[in-house]
Parts: structure tokens; sequence; C-alpha cells
């Protein structure tokens, strides 16, 4: 089980936002090498990218930022937002990223998810970004007809590295993780799944790492640890302990 701390980009800085609306993000570092390099050097394991731009332009926006990020830490990356074709795909995971997250194109282009998980095993992702169990794109302005498990479903068989499954009304607002969504999800398929979206607290941690949420890959963590609410050392070794019982 892994905690994932969340960098989001916007205008190339570190921001969050609250239920996906880029008019209300909050800028908590102009220099997200820097921002990563703090979390690489508190124990985390993995980092959690976004460009969030992206996301909404349906290709890259934030490239020098996730050039930086890359070059600052030795921990992987994981990354989404805009990745939409096979050669962002191999662009990307050529420069070093360890995963692409594939959130529209899962909907919009499931043989592009499809053909890039067989052609790079373990490196593709799919994100699943829903609000009350549907699941929405285009950096989450769109809503789509599928839901969460139905989306999910579709990828079964595909190879898929990990699903990110995010609360789009939980994230950004510090509400608590939907882990009963998220637990779902794991339970429905056979694909790990991390869970997003407002966590809030270490009793977020704990929660997670109760014998029912085994079958969870891990979380991301975002604005808690931007305001100080979480704090990362404690999340860590909560993680690593519940590792050790499993």
């Amino acid at each position: 089980m892994i905690l994932f701390p969340a960098i989001d980009l916007k205008g190339g800085q570190c921001v969050r936002l609250k239920q996906g609306r880029m008019e209300e993000a909050t800028v908590y570092s102009a220099d997200p090498a820097a921002q990563a390099l703090a979390f690489a050097e508190a124990g985390f394991e993995w980092l959690h990218v976004v460009d969030l731009d992206g996301a909404f332009a349906g290709r890259p926006a934030n490239a020098g930022a996730v050039e930086a990020i890359i070059g600052a830490v030795a921990i992987p990356v994981q990354l989404g937002g805009g990745i939409r074709d096979r050669a962002t795909i191999e662009h990307w995971l050529g420069l070093g990223v360890r995963r692409v997250i594939l959130g529209t194109a899962a909907v919009r282009d499931p043989a592009l998810v499809r053909e890039a998980a067989g052609a790079y095993p373990g490196r593709v992702a799919v994100g699943i970004d829903a609000r009350q169990g549907t699941v929405a794109v285009e950096g989450w302005a769109e809503a789509s007809e599928l839901s969460a498990v139905e989306l999910a479903l579709r990828f079964e068989d595909a190879g898929i590295a990990a699903v990110i499954h995010t609360d789009i009304e939980r994230d950004g607002v510090l509400a608590g993780l939907n882990l009963a969504a998220a637990r779902a999800l794991a339970e429905a398929t056979r694909m790990p799944v991390i869970a997003s979206g407002g966590l809030a607290s270490l009793a977020d941690i704990e929660a997670l790492t109760r014998p029912e949420n085994r079958a969870l890959a891990g979380a991301v963590a975002g604005r808690a640890l931007y305001d100080g609410r979480l704090d990362a050392k404690k999340a860590l070794a909560l993680m690593a302990a519940a590792r050790g019982r499993a």
C-alpha cells in the first residue's frame, strides 16, 4: 500500500483545485521541482503528477515543469493530464515517467489504452474520475454515460498497472476519502486500485489501512499535505506498518 503525494500543475505552478474547478486554484509552490524533491526527501516512494491545463487542452501544457520534476527526483513518477495518443505516451515514457495515466482516452479511445498497456507492461494506468459514480472526462468538464465499474471492466484483461479512482466531489475539499467506492471498484476487478479525492487527515490513513481495505493499492494525498493537516512522517509510518501486516 503506497501513499502518493500529488503535484497538480497549472501555469507551471503547483496548485490544488476544489472539485476540479480551474477558477478555484490555490497556488502552493512556484517551483514544482523543488516541491517534488521535498516530497522525495520526506520519504515518499512515488509522485502523482497531473497536468491540469493539459487535461483541458487535450495535450501536454506543462511539459517544462514535468521535465524539471523528472530531473529533480529519483523516485518514480506517474503522470496524467492531456495524454491522449501513442506519441505522447511514448514521449513521456521515454523521458523517464514510470507510468502514464489515461483518463479521457480510456473513455474515448479504449483501443489506445489496450495497445499501450500491451506495448508497455506495467507502465499504463487508467484514471477513473467519477461524480456520484458516473465517469467524467475532458478535465472533469463533461459527463460520460459510464459508471466507474463499467469503465474499469473494459480493461480487466488489458494488463493495466493500476486504476486511480478519484471522487470528484471530494477532491480538494478535505471531505475524506470515498473508500467505499474505491473498495467496490477493487472488489469488482482484479486491478490494483488507488483511492483519490478528499484525503483530509491521519484518520483517513488509519481507515485506509484497516483490514477491510486491504484490496486497495494506496491513496493520493494533496491539499492535506500542503496545508499541514497530514503529517507525512506519521502517515508513511502507518502505511509501512500496514504493509508489514499484509
